[in-house]
C-alpha cells in the first residue's frame, strides 16, 4: 500500500489529530473570472453544462496542496435555483457536483466535502424562514451523505441562527461537521467576536468543546479571525 492510499483511509478528524488540513476553494469567482460562472445570480450551472472544466479546477486546487475536495454546490440550493427559474436542476446538480469532487478526491488521496452555503432566505424575526431554511439544507446534505462525503462544510453564513440550523442538521448525519461564519460589511474586532457553544471548535463538531472560525468579508475580501470563547451573541441576530 503507497502513502496515497494509507492517507485516503484516514477521515478529517484523524488528519487533523496529526496535522493542519488544507481546504483550499474559491471555485465560484475562479469560474466567474474565467467565463464559466454568470456574475449577478452565480449559480453553477458549469457543474451541469462544463463538468469538464469543473474538474479541472478541483485537480488545480489539490495540484496547489489542498487536502480536501469540495463539492461545488455553493449557491446551489432551492432559493437561488427558483430565482434563476431552474429548480428542476435541483437535485442534477447537486449529485453532478459531488460525484465530479468525489472522483477526483478519490483519485488523488484526498477528502471529499458536502457543502452548503447562506440562503438568502432567513430572517430572524420570521420563523416560516427558518423551516424554509432547514429543508433546503437538509435535501443538500441528503444528497452529499447519498453520494459519499466524508465530512461537511457549512459556508459564509452571516445569520447565527441560520449557522445553527446548518449545525442541527449537519451533525444529525454523524459525520465531521464545519461552519464558518461570515461577519458583513467592514471587518471590525468585534464583528469577529462570536458565542461560544458547546458543540463548535474550528469548526470540527466535538461535544466536549467550543469555539468557531470566523470569515469577515469586504466585497471580494475575506480574513480569518479567531474566536475568542466566552463571548456571547444574540440567538437570532446576524453577525455585523
Amino acid at each position: 500500500m503507497n502513502e496515497t492510499q494509507s492517507t485516503a483511509k484516514r477521515g478529517l478528524l484523524e488528519r487533523l489529530a496529526t496535522g493542519p488540513v488544507i481546504c483550499a476553494e474559491g471555485y465560484l469567482f475562479e469560474l466567474e473570472r474565467r467565463g464559466y460562472v454568470q456574475a449577478g445570480p452565480f449559480v453553477p450551472e458549469v457543474v451541469i453544462e462544463n463538468p469538464e472544466v469543473v474538474t479541472r479546477l478541483h485537480e488545480d486546487f489539490v495540484h496547489a496542496g489542498s487536502d480536501v475536495v469540495e463539492a461545488f454546490t455553493y449557491y446551489a440550493h432551492r432559493q437561488k435555483l427558483k430565482v434563476i427559474g431552474r429548480e428542476d436542476i435541483l437535485e442534477l446538480i447537486n449529485r453532478q457536483a459531488l460525484r465530479i469532487a468525489k472522483d477526483v478526491a478519490d483519485r488523488h488521496g484526498g477528502l471529499m466535502a458536502g457543502n452548503i452555503c447562506n440562503t438568502n432566505a432567513y430572517e430572524a424575526d420570521d420563523p416560516g424562514t427558518h423551516k424554509a431554511v432547514r429543508a433546503m439544507f437538509e435535501e443538500q446534505i441528503g444528497w452529499a451523505v447519498e453520494e459519499g462525503a466524508d465530512f461537511l462544510i457549512a459556508e459564509t453564513i452571516d445569520w447565527y441562527g441560520e449557522a445553527a440550523i446548518a449545525l442541527d442538521v449537519m451533525k444529525a448525519t454523524g459525520l465531521p461537521t464545519v461552519v464558518t461564519l461570515s461577519c458583513v460589511g467592514r471587518p471590525r474586532p468585534s464583528r469577529a467576536v462570536l458565542a461560544a457553544r458547546p458543540g463548535w471548535n474550528r469548526g470540527v463538531y466535538r461535544p466536549e468543546l467550543t469555539g468557531r472560525p470566523v470569515n469577515t468579508r469586504t466585497g471580494a475580501q475575506r480574513r480569518s479571525a479567531s474566536p475568542i470563547p466566552g463571548r456571547q451573541a444574540a440567538a437570532g441576530g446576524r453577525l455585523r
